[in-house]
């Protein structure tokens, strides 16, 4: 479990306010849910930065809010990408005794058959919905496309068995494809070698 994040209830209104709270080094963010109404708050960003190097982004946070000790994990977070800086939060209070749906970052492990014949190996999703409890939520989970050739795609049905947790994620949800390189790539490759016999 995480350790305990401060974090303060705060006034809604001008944006001057958000940006004042971010120059004192706090992110403006909300928490609702289990047996709580949605309620405006701010939080450290060195301490939130701390917790999620501990306990990952998809970890459980501990908060205290006005005394009371509260269950919550991250249901969104907006960044800025150039500042690397987090705008804001959405904190999901749970109850920890039951199961939640959330997302899960995949990622793919080994290098696929196709991939050393050429191909190219392509993600169209990054995540996958899962039913979990709150103490096993996996930081990522990892799918191995070692097998997958030229012109085979891998969706939820194929891995459903092979991973530790319930998959919300629709059947034919792909997770990873491997296809031909492009008529283009060939064309550019063999210009490419035109010229080195020129």
């Amino acid at each position: 479990m995480s350790t305990v994040l401060s974090v303060k209830k705060r006034e809604t209104g001008h944006r001057s306010t958000l940006t004042q709270l971010r120059k004192g080094g706090a992110i403006p963010a909300v928490i609702y849910g289990y047996q709580l109404e949605s309620t405006p708050i701010s939080i450290s960003a060195k301490e939130l930065k701390k917790s999620i190097q501990k306990n990952g982004q998809n970890g459980v946070f501990t908060m205290e809010l006005e005394g009371k000790k509260v269950n919550a994990v991250i249901s969104e977070m907006q960044q800025n990408a150039l500042k690397e800086q987090v705008n804001h939060i959405d904190f999901l209070a749970i109850n920890m005794s039951e199961a939640l749906e959330t997302a899960v970052p995949i990622k793919l492990v080994g290098e696929s058959v196709g991939v050393s014949e050429g191909g190219i190996l392509m993600q169209p999703n990054l995540e996958l919905t899962v039913k979990v409890k709150p103490t096993d939520i996996p930081e990522a989970i990892d799918i191995d496309v070692t097998a997958l050739k030229i012109g085979d795609t891998l969706t939820v049905t194929d891995i459903r068995d092979r991973v530790a947790v319930e998959i919300i994620s629709e059947d034919d949800y792909v997770i990873a494809t491997v296809v031909a390189p492009t008529a283009t790539e060939e064309a550019t490759e063999a210009d490419d070698n035109a010229e080195e016999q020129a």
